[in-house]
């Protein structure tokens, strides 16, 4: 079967050092093992047929300033492509080559490599060529655009001169928070809970001894450092249990820091400073501001990406239950106030949220509010560069955040930028938790996209999996307890994409050791109810049929979590040590995947139909799986030619946002027209019965 690799090169504009300006354009007929076809206007559709698959590039039409290093462009790609190489010709000579790697990028992201090495004296004349090989063999699927060269920016600059330094500060940052979270401290704070005005403090001393104190370690100070430790209380009591009540509030430069998002921890004085004596822990307990019950799901039946439109009415026809909603915070504030913004206070500052932004999304969630459908807000941080408001984007950033990545980390490195995560936090928190729902609801925050891909999705750099979870929890906390001040039934989710004990992608962390370690700090630090949002599509984006996923095995090694398998998660969530206290289930949504149709063929939308009946019927009777969001709503164009939507392409020519055949299915769902419903799925799966697609063993 031949693989299709859809490459987009929109003009590459070249600056030449006499002020012209030239395109690099692909040559159709100079390729090996590819066929090249011209799809759009700009766009190469290229089609691997063999061995050694490689195209060249139309000769340079003008020449290249001898600064320009950075060869950049933008990618989507669902697979891995472990040898990108780049011969700078002619002649094309090994000597004068780069390999690189492409990583999975499920969304479109920059990609920027030095090739400063790898090029022949005097290259970048007229008449000059790139050779660019797509691996040993077919296999490989991605599309590209916007190829061009540039100078090397400061920022990469610095990095090239600082990386040995950096990368030594990194593995001594990770040695210090191993030996952190595996010091058997002897001192404990055993209770943390916040008042209006105060926070009572309840511990464990070891041993009496009049240098004993409480810190209060704020979310931009590492617990590592605790010469750092800015607020510190004696305590008075002697060996034993102790008790006491500090001070909520502490002014800091122009802000109030709240204790609410503080960890707390017991120190001792030494002549040089304080030095840690237990683990940190954070808030408990607190009295929510508005009363409220726990909001039920009446399905499991959901709908990912809700905004409004045309066909918010789907909400009634296809009786879905949940939905997810975007919020790019870091597009919503202002630095500052005019006609065209809201004004805020939080901790004694102004803050400016754009009127705009918060009407389009009140609008979306007072539809689902008066259906009483529950809502899973998804918190996004854009990178600067993609904010309205730079000054704001700049503050928010994650300072370590690559180009690379489609979304940035927060920025916990920071006092002014924490302070204003959180005020944007909780404006919205407060704003979407009012029981009058004047502007809508949300019940539960998704914080960021797919964490264990944060390469992708929430990027902090070159990083380690335990130092990236040292900060991502931070930002789970925040949200977690900056929502039970207003309702104490709000939970944060952590999110994840299939990839459970395996990845191809160096950048990738493993979801299931990401889980391990938020389990650890979360015992370590003080539980807190955190749920899962976990994105099971099939191993192939492109392929609806899951069923035929061969590294979704029944274990809890699988490599994969998709479809076919759904059931390990299942089985994990309801382990003693993963609930939450050890005695209550996480919540799971599955708030982000679905079947893909290749094309809009019968063939293959049946297909996409039978996926979401195969999955459906698996996950009916797992009482560990929640709600099902499906994702996306309408079919996306930015989405790299997937079609995972239940109505078509909003601008498709013959039938715009029209409903596909897995559109009417999934409406069956749940219903007594199901079974009619789904029967035809059988023949496509290759059963006779729904119990076979059901794994009904003890998973280990």
């Amino acid at each position: 079967m031949k693989t299709i690799i859809t490459i987009l090169f929109f003009v590459l504009t070249v600056s030449s050092s006499i002020g012209q300006q030239g395109t690099l354009l692909i040559s159709e007929e100079n390729s090996h093992n590819i066929e090249v076809e011209i799809g759009e206007p700009g766009n190469y559709e290229i089609t691997a047929l063999g061995s050694d698959p490689y195209l060249f590039t139309a000769p340079l039409i003008a020449e290249i300033d001898n600064e320009e290093t950075i060869l950049t462009f933008e990618y989507f790609s669902t697979e891995y492509l472990d040898n990108f190489q780049l011969f700078f010709g002619p002649p094309m000579d090994e000597n004068f080559s780069i390999i690189a790697s492409l990583g999975i990028r499920e969304g479109w992201s920059s990609y920027a490599i030095d090739v400063k090495d790898a090029l022949p004296k005097g290259w970048g004349k007229k008449g000059d060529v790139i050779r660019m090989d797509f691996g040993g063999g077919a296999g490989y699927a991605g599309q590209f655009r916007n190829f061009r060269f540039r100078r090397p920016n400061a920022s990469e600059i610095q990095r090239s001169l600082d990386q040995e330094l950096l990368m030594k500060e990194k593995e001594a940052y990770k040695a210090e928070l191993l030996n952190y979270l595996n010091t058997n401290f002897q001192n404990s704070i055993r209770e943390v809970n916040v008042l209006d005005s105060a926070i009572i403090i309840k511990g464990f001393l070891s041993k009496t001894s009049p240098n004993y104190y409480v810190a209060e370690v704020p979310m931009h100070v590492q617990v590592t450092k605790a010469a750092n430790f800015e607020s510190i209380y004696p305590i008075a009591q002697s060996q034993g249990e102790f008790e006491i009540k500090v001070p909520r509030f502490t002014f800091q430069d122009d802000f109030m820091r709240d204790g609410l998002l503080s960890g707390w921890a017991i120190v001792k004085k030494q002549y040089n400073g304080v030095d840690l004596q237990s683990h940190l822990r954070y808030m408990d307990k607190i009295e929510p501001v508005f009363s409220s019950t726990a909001a039920v799901l009446k399905n499991k039946k959901g709908l990912g990406n809700f905004h409004s439109n045309d066909y918010v009415s789907d909400l009634d026809s296809l009786g879905i239950g949940s939905i997810t909603t975007n919020m790019w915070i870091s597009k919503m504030l202002r630095s500052a106030p005019s006609d065209k913004t809201i004004t805020f206070n939080y901790g004694g500052k102004d803050y400016y949220a754009d009127k705009q932004w918060v009407e389009k999304h009140d609008r979306a969630l007072k539809e689902s509010a008066k259906r009483k459908v529950i809502t899973s807000a998804i918190v996004l941080i854009d990178k600067a560069v993609n904010t309205p408001d730079k000054e704001i984007g700049a503050i928010m950033e994650h300072p370590d955040c690559e180009p690379s990545g489609i979304y940035s980390m927060a920025n916990f490195t920071d006092p002014e930028a924490v302070h204003l995560y959180a005020a944007a936090m909780d404006f919205l928190a407060q704003r979407y938790s009012d029981p009058s729902e004047g502007h809508g609801r949300v019940h539960h925050w998704i914080v960021h996209n797919e964490v264990d891909a944060g390469w992708v999705w929430t990027n902090m750099g070159e990083t380690d999996s335990l130092t990236f979870m040292d900060t991502y929890h931070k930002s789970l906390r925040l949200i977690n307890n900056i929502a039970k001040q207003y309702n104490a039934h709000s939970k944060a989710f952590i999110t994840l994409t299939h990839y459970w004990n395996w990845t191809v992608d160096k950048h990738f962390y493993l979801s299931r050791d990401l889980l391990e370690m938020l389990i650890k700090y979360s015992d370590l630090e003080g539980d807190f109810d955190w749920g899962v949002a976990h994105h099971p599509y099939p191993e192939s984006l492109f392929e609806p049929k899951s069923w035929l996923d061969k590294k979704a095995t029944f274990s809890f090694d699988t490599p994969l979590i998709t479809f076919k398998n759904i059931e390990v998660l299942d089985a994990w969530v309801k382990q003693p040590y993963v609930k939450f206290k050890n005695r209550t289930k996480r919540t799971v949504f599955l708030s982000e995947q679905g079947p893909n149709s290749r094309d809009y063929s019968p063939k293959h939308l049946n297909e996409q139909a039978a996926s979401i009946a195969y999955v459906w019927k698996k996950m009916e009777v797992l009482d560990g799986i929640d709600a099902f969001q499906f994702h996306n709503w309408l079919d996306n164009r930015g989405e790299g030619g997937l079609r995972i939507g239940l109505r078509r392409f909003p601008d498709d020519e013959e039938d715009p946002a029209g409903k596909k055949p897995v559109w009417f299915v999934y409406k069956d769902l749940g219903t007594d027209q199901e079974r009619s419903s789904i029967e035809f799925a059988k023949e496509i799966i290759g059963i006779s019965s729904w119990d076979e697609v059901r794994h009904l063993k003890e998973i280990k």
